[in-house]
């Protein structure tokens, strides 16, 4: 239904059923849709309501829109770049951006936590997450430390819920896009951790780099 809807745009879509597509192709593409339909798998395996859709509107390997929608909770998160971003609790998914604008709230939240805060995933916690995180604490002393499965980590960094979000393991542009877009409206940063340029879009590999959700860099 989503491919459907965005079909009649004209405009070319990737996501991970697409990922074979050549680059001889792709690399034609200045503008296009970046879908994961069933981001947090495993989330959805476990039932624990935090899988999400995620669409994402990429321009010159920029994300420059995003929506992201939690099915169970029926919490909408929308952003365009330039124009802001907002979140949205009991939304249908058939709302539109301005019913969104105008009933629910926008991003970021005035107040940051008063302890650091930091995201983790409940599926991907190695050394160099550790790292980041002692580096952290040893920054700021006590912090917290929320686990959420999905993009919904990337969500809680763009609303002010968290600090930031680190992630040292392997992840594809379509997990990614929206939330990136999320964030950037609202703001935030997310940006490569060996350089902290901005993760681009539309590459000839399509598995992201590692990265850092952030309002400080």
């Amino acid at each position: 239904m989503i491919v459907e809807i965005l079909q009649s745009t004209g405009l070319p879509i990737l996501s991970e059923e697409g990922k074979d597509i050549p680059w001889e192709v792709r690399k034609k593409w200045h503008r296009f849709w970046l879908v994961d339909p069933l981001d947090g798998t495993k989330e959805f395996i476990k039932r624990n309501g935090e899988f999400t859709v995620n669409i994402a509107l990429i321009e010159d390997h920029k994300p420059v829109a995003g929506v992201i929608y939690v099915p169970v909770t029926k919490t909408l998160y929308a952003g365009i770049v330039g124009e802001g971003a907002w979140k949205g609790e009991g939304m249908d998914e058939t709302v539109t951006f301005e019913a969104l604008k105008s009933q629910g709230q926008q991003l970021p939240s005035e107040n940051l936590p008063t302890t650091y805060t930091l995201v983790g995933s409940r599926s991907h916690m190695n050394k160099e997450t550790e790292d980041f995180m002692s580096a952290r604490r040893q920054e700021h002393g006590n912090i917290t430390v929320i686990a959420k499965g999905s993009s919904l980590k990337i969500c809680l960094v763009a609303e002010n819920a968290a600090h930031e979000y680190p992630r040292f393991g392997p992840t594809m542009e379509w997990d990614t896009a929206a939330g990136h877009a999320i964030a950037s409206a609202a703001g935030k940063r997310v940006v490569r951790v060996d350089s902290h340029e901005e993760l681009r879009y539309n590459k000839r590999e399509l598995l992201n780099p590692y990265f850092v959700v952030t309002g400080n860099w």
